[in-house]
């Protein structure tokens, strides 16, 4: 059949569509909230202005970020869902350098972001060297990794890097609020002129920067194809020469330090402070993000932004006086999201498309 894929495509994106939509409105329906408003602020709101979207463009920031690092693992055959745990590690040892450095800007913004990279390099390459070294499974590895560096940051902000103003017994510890020339620059501070909405920092630049970076050495250098051929079949990587172990751990290396340098990225570009909860649950977002663009660092980039708005959206919710409770919030938001991806892989199945394709071309002749 002629234009098959693309009828194929579009008939997947229109009943997982409209699957979520009607899913959606018999939870609204039951919660007693209207479902046209309801779906006029996800998916509406964030574009009703220019302060919005920034609001959007700061949460895509650290998608990005996250996305990328699990499309380089991924693509190297090695599965990272310690995203969450990188960023902690990241952010901490960024702070840690932050509060006691005295450099001039920019050369002491540019050391913590670099030490966030570090932190979740470190931190990400752990997972890989008991895969590689003692047949440790990743999936178990970093889970467990994202617990420990979930302890060690609590425990940091309650005891060694707690703000002095702040009791110990606080329900909410926090450390002192870094020094304002470690702060990434908001844009309407960079170029003057702009709209006083526009307000987003500028580690969106960051964000996207480092996803041309990554694709350029996954894809154009001889490194970056060693680590997806190790990925595609790690037999015939090691038929070829191709040291896979040694292509794993790198990937874990890098994946972490995108994850670190996201968490430092969060902090100095939003918070300017350690808070409790600070990652948002980016590490784990990141994951379906990076998924839903297809693995792909660039594909990585408008799979963020949609994510980025359907979050934000969801988040105004109770700012329009939507009557949802918050907690169903996330399950709306996580509704619309695993039906999303399901529409990805059942898109990118090249066995069902053909079975599909069989059973319309049988019924045809049927028909005839």
């Amino acid at each position: 059949m002629k234009h098959f894929k693309a009828y194929y495509t579009a008939g997947v994106i229109i009943l997982a569509s409209l699957l979520a939509f009607a899913v959606s409105s018999l939870i609204l329906c039951l919660l007693g909230a209207n479902v046209f408003d309801t779906f006029y602020v996800i998916f509406c709101y964030p574009f009703s202005s220019l302060k919005n979207l920034s609001g959007v463009i700061n949460i895509m920031t650290p998608l990005i970020l996250v996305g990328v690092g699990i499309c380089v693992a991924y693509r190297s055959g090695i599965i990272n869902i310690g995203g969450e745990g990188q960023m902690l590690m990241g952010l901490l040892t960024g702070i840690v350098v932050a509060l006691h450095i005295d450099l001039p800007a920019p050369f002491g913004l540019i050391a913590v972001l670099m030490m966030g990279m570090v932190g979740g390099a470190l931190w990400g390459a752990l997972p890989g060297i008991l895969r590689t070294r003692f047949g440790v499974s990743e999936l178990l590895s970093t889970v467990m990794f994202n617990y420990i560096a979930a302890q060690l940051y609590a425990y940091a902000l309650r005891v060694p890097l707690l703000d002095p103003s702040v009791s110990s017994g606080s329900g909410d510890p926090q450390t002192v609020k870094l020094a304002s020339s470690l702060w990434l620059p908001r844009i309407n501070d960079m170029v003057e002129g702009l709209p006083k909405g526009v307000r987003f920092h500028s580690g969106i630049f960051v964000a996207l920067i480092l996803s041309v970076l990554i694709f350029l050495f996954m894809w154009k250098t001889p490194v970056g194809f060693k680590m997806r051929a190790a990925g595609s079949s790690d037999r015939a990587a090691r038929y070829g020469g191709i040291n896979v172990n040694r292509h794993l751990v790198l990937a874990m290396l890098i994946s972490g330090a995108c994850c670190g340098l996201a968490g430092m990225v969060e902090i100095l570009g939003v918070h300017h402070r350690g808070i409790g909860n600070c990652t948002g649950g980016y590490g784990f977002s990141g994951i379906v993000v990076a998924l839903f663009g297809g693995l792909h660092p660039l594909g990585v980039i408008p799979a963020a932004f949609f994510f980025a708005v359907i979050s934000y959206g969801c988040s105004a919710l109770q700012i329009n006086k939507i009557p949802v409770p918050s907690n169903m919030i996330d399950v709306l938001q996580g509704l619309v999201i695993l039906i999303i991806v399901a529409a990805k892989l059942i898109i990118s199945n090249p066995y069902l498309m053909d079975r599909v394709k069989r059973r319309i071309e049988s019924f045809r002749k049927e028909a005839a």
